[in-house]
């Protein structure tokens, strides 16, 4: 879909070429019978090289491709009108070109709010000091979530105050078929936040999603263009819901930051252990296992909701790991399910790979 439009839109630029050739007398066009002064030939061949750049931004989807189409439409529609009887027909091409401008604008606004969220953190948590996280610091926690920050390599390492995580994956509502999506997130610790920016792909649809956690408040958003709303969801069980999900990336994604003292560990045997995380008055808990090897291998919760709607049901919650891989020395969850544990069985909502991962990121990235 992407591609067809981009060349109906280089080629609606192209077309404006006849104009400036018109004007300049470059060639016979007996399409065009109307005169055309040169410095109205030079705005049809800016038009059109408008046009062409825009097809160029739209395919390699940069988000404000908008802008200049914008302008485009503009000065290619005026020009249609002072050659009405030769060029008409040029605006059905520019109304749809139009549509797919209101659409672009709209899902690089929706996204100007997730983008406004993660720069307000990265100032926030840029003038933390840096300090190493040493051995010192881990021994209150259970013998196996000591060996499994061992097994990480986060130890004599910047303790960690943000993370940037893209994923690429698959989701699935009960009853529906997969869809394809990738995220972008940020994770700040200081002040729990997390703030996940998803893209799907649904039935040949782009739809933008947006949830929001900050520091126990939560808000869910899933529009259609950016513009439409599909989901729309705050506070009540949604807050409980995404303190068990930031507590969950906490001990798969951030390992470095289950120091925090908001944390209260029990050692259940040598393979698991349990906790319960605070934050701004909302307490879950949460049951880790490892392996052998040291490896977080699931996270169970029976603290976390499934919202359908309006109705919000707490079921068991997990996140089964499949592999691990090195990035940058440490040694991370690459591949996990997000599992919900119905009575009637299990159901696998959610498959997330890692694509990358980046700690105590810096303002401008």
């Amino acid at each position: 879909m992407r591609t067809i439009l981009a060349i109906i839109i280089a080629f609606h630029g192209i077309i404006h070429f006849m104009g400036f050739a018109k004007a300049f007398n470059l060639m016979e066009i007996s399409q065009l019978t109307q005169q055309i002064t040169k410095p109205a030939g030079v705005l049809w061949l800016i038009a059109g090289l408008l046009f062409v750049l825009v097809a160029v931004l739209f395919f390699f989807n940069k988000d404000w491709w908008w802008m200049p189409a914008m302008v485009a439409i503009i000065l290619s529609q005026a020009l249609i009108v002072i050659s009405w009887q030769d060029a008409k027909f040029g605006t059905i091409a520019n109304i749809i070109v139009l549509v797919a401008v209101i659409a672009g604008f709209g899902a690089w606004n929706f996204h100007r709010s997730f983008v406004n969220d993660y720069r307000e953190g990265l100032a926030r948590t840029s003038v933390i000091p840096s300090n190493l996280l040493t051995n010192r610091d881990i021994q209150h926690l259970p013998l196996p979530v000591q060996r499994y920050l061992r097994y990480a390599g986060v130890l004599n390492r910047e303790k960690v105050h943000n993370v940037k995580v893209i994923f690429t994956g698959q989701m699935r509502e009960k009853g529906k078929d997969w869809f394809q999506l990738r995220s972008i997130q940020y994770n700040f610790f200081e002040i729990p936040t997390r703030l996940f920016y998803m893209t799907g792909k649904i039935k040949g649809l782009t739809v933008p999603g947006y949830h929001a956690y900050k520091n126990g408040n939560a808000s869910m958003q899933i529009k259609i263009f950016g513009m439409f709303p599909v989901v729309d969801l705050k506070d009540g069980s949604l807050n409980q819901a995404e303190t068990v999900t930031f507590f969950n990336d906490m001990c798969l994604i951030a390992p470095a930051s289950l120091i925090d003292n908001r944390i209260k560990w029990e050692e259940a045997d040598s393979l698991s252990a349990k906790a319960t995380f605070t934050c701004n008055g909302i307490t879950i808990s949460a049951t880790l296992y490892f392996n052998e090897a040291d490896q977080l291998v699931n996270f169970i919760s029976d603290d976390r909701y499934a919202i359908t709607g309006k109705t919000a049901q707490k079921i068991r919650f997990s996140t089964p790991v499949h592999a691990y891989k090195t990035i940058n020395g440490i040694n991370i969850c690459s591949n996990a399910d997000v599992v919900w544990h119905y009575p009637e069985g299990e159901f696998v909502y959610g498959k997330f790979i890692l694509e990358t991962i980046e700690y105590n990121v810096r303002p401008g990235n």
